[in-house]
């Protein structure tokens, strides 16, 4: 019989669904708005329906041998999301790996998003051979996967490697995070940081620029993107901005694993060039001179959800294969 996994990668904007077959493939895949669902009733209720219309899409309901979910703040030792800032259910701790797989009647577990997507970057993408690597996610928020000796490392709660909420700016105009701090690192370089950069910026500067042309409340990172392409010099300063805020903390994040790599992904990684020359300039040139020349800065290759998901589905087959081989040691 055939063995198929449910990954699920929960993003602060998207929930991303997807039918896994042991060989990697994406056989379906569905996807609901997070920001929907501020009761987490409706939201998991919602979710487990979408699971079993997805299976029964695929002909493979009945086969599914576990769920793998990616998500913000997830516990990979307990199976919860701990009081994310960026998902409608802040300041409380969610048992969703236990909520689901009472709904389903599937074993669910669950990690960190960053993680997941590490882990399907390592098993899928650029990080294939790496036994040393950081992913960072630019998305909503900025999120870390840390690699160590081809593990994650979770260490002794299950959060470590929160390398978003590392803090950048200690100045009195320190931006304030979602998590209650200031000065964050995902408050200047994740998607929703760089578009409050270019908000301040036109607030501020009388620079002539494409952005003008859009409601500062609905500009996007898309938005600065397309203006950059067009050669807008204020777009551009802000992605070379952003990049050095982000390039000097990858430079600091070195120090403690000593990576091969360090890996991009998410959308505001699809900027290319306008952001990924600043970052890695700024990175080389504040490395610890141990480090000079020992560590690529890549950007994944992977479509954002595909990573998410086969991550997350690489986290039920890992337990699948853990509950066998008890079963056969017994």
């Amino acid at each position: 019989m055939k063995q198929y996994v449910i990954g699920i990668d929960i993003g602060g904007t998207n929930t991303v669904i997807g039918v896994v077959s042991r060989a990697g493939d994406v056989l379906a895949s569905d996807s609901i708005k997070t920001r929907d669902y501020p009761s987490l009733d409706n939201y998991v209720t919602t979710l487990s329906s979408r699971i079993q219309a997805l299976s029964d899409r695929c002909g493979v309901s009945g086969n599914i041998e576990g769920i793998g979910i990616g998500a913000p703040n997830g516990n990979y030792y307990r199976g919860t999301i701990e009081l994310a800032p960026n998902l409608p259910w802040k300041g409380v701790t969610i048992p969703l790996a236990q909520l689901i797989e009472g709904r389903t009647g599937i074993p669910t577990h669950l990690t960190n998003d960053a993680n997941a997507a590490a882990m399907g970057e390592m098993t899928y993408g650029v990080a294939r051979g790496l036994r040393h690597f950081i992913m960072i996610t630019l998305g909503t928020g900025v999120g870390s996967g840390i690699i160590v000796d081809g593990n994650l490392l979770y260490g002794s709660t299950g959060f470590a490697g929160e390398l978003g909420h590392v803090i950048v700016d200690r100045t009195p105009q320190a931006r304030l995070c979602g998590c209650g701090r200031h000065g964050c690192l995902e408050t200047y370089c994740s998607a929703t940081g760089i578009a409050r950069t270019a908000r301040e910026r036109l607030s501020y500067s009388v620079e002539p620029s494409l952005l003008r042309r859009i409601e500062p409340d609905k500009i996007t990172s898309r938005d600065i993107y397309d203006a950059a392409v067009e050669g807008d010099a204020m777009a551009i300063s802000i992605f070379r901005e952003t990049g050095i805020i982000l390039g000097r903390a990858l430079a600091d994040m070195c120090v403690f694993s000593s990576p091969e790599a360090i890996i991009l992904f998410g959308g505001l990684a699809k900027a290319g060039d306008f952001i990924r020359r600043y970052t890695e300039e700024a990175m080389n040139e504040n490395m610890l001179n141990i480090f000079h020349g020992t560590v690529r800065l890549l950007v994944s290759g992977l479509k954002d959800a595909d990573a998410a998901v086969l991550g997350a589905s690489a986290l039920g087959w890992e337990k699948v294969v853990f509950e066998q081989n008890n079963v056969s040691s017994v």
